[in-house]
């Protein structure tokens, strides 16, 4: 099977296209080796016309590499709590994950990856874009890497998922819970990936409150620096849905940004997020 697989690069910067996998089908080994390794050189992969995946083989296939997260503030679907039901209803005006971010940077042992299923998309719009932490790592001067490997982070769920937070408000379609009282975790700002050792910037603006040992309002300078270089066009690539569509991308070593662009239409996704380890 796995001599059927393609991976087609879909930019110069990460994202690869999967051609040749059925996800709802049984991944042999050696075409999970191909999927895996795709995964890790591309850092976001895409595999279209998955209309057959269910609940159970959406929750299957990310079980292959690892543990299933329960989200700590988002009720999941009805019998599937690993599984965000992310709906966006016409009338509504917010959307979830319409920021750049990070999947679950607030806890202590972060998400290793997360995997998207399209269930009914808009007629044009409701791109994601992802962005590459290692290549934003890569163009930093000498000095500011040095500054910046002595440097830890506090990251936490309260200002997104407080009170004022984007991600608990006007989505009557998903029931969040606010959390002004989410712990807090120190994480390094420079990561080391587990798998390819390589190492990439870890902060992101939904979740990073301020340096360790520094004031927010020390913070923010640098903080704001490091949040628009992250972010620039060539770092990035973005995708376009159609129903059945699934994106898989490592929250080791990228943001993302879903599009708030399409008001009027219902966009309806699924997505189950894998467990990760402390960063180092």
């Amino acid at each position: 099977m796995a001599r059927t697989i393609e991976v087609q690069p879909i930019s110069g910067a990460l994202g690869a296209e999967i051609v040749g996998v059925d996800l709802a089908g049984e991944l042999s080994n050696e075409a999970f080796d191909a999927v895996h390794r795709a995964f890790l050189d591309h850092h976001v992969i895409f595999f279209r016309d998955q209309n057959n995946l269910t609940p159970e083989k959406h929750k299957a296939f990310g079980r292959r590499f690892g543990t299933l997260n329960v989200h700590p503030y988002v009720k999941g679907m009805d019998g599937h709590p690993e599984i965000l039901e992310i709906i966006k209803e016409p009338e509504e005006k917010t959307n979830f994950g319409g920021g750049w971010h990070t999947d679950m940077s607030f806890l202590e042992e972060p998400a290793l990856g997360s995997i998207l299923h399209a269930i009914e998309v808009p007629p044009c719009g409701g791109d994601t874009l992802w962005a590459n932490q290692h290549m934003a790592y890569d163009a930093l001067s000498d000095g500011l890497k040095q500054t910046l490997g002595g440097l830890t982070a506090i990251h936490s769920a309260k200002g997104e998922y407080g009170p004022k937070g984007q991600s608990a408000h006007n989505r009557q379609s998903m029931d969040t819970t606010m959390a002004p009282d989410a712990p807090e975790f120190e994480h390094p700002v420079v990561r080391t990936h587990p798998e390819t050792g390589r190492k990439g910037l870890y902060v992101n603006p939904a979740f990073t409150m301020h340096f360790k040992g520094w004031t927010r309002r020390e913070s923010r300078p640098l903080l704001n620096y490091l949040f628009e270089h992250c972010r620039q066009e060539q770092f990035t690539c973005r995708f376009r849905w159609e129903a059945g569509s699934v994106a898989f991308w490592d929250n080791r070593s990228t943001w993302h940004f879903a599009l708030n662009d399409y008001q009027g239409h219902r966009r309806h996704m699924r997505r189950v997020t894998v467990n990760g380890d402390r960063p180092f």
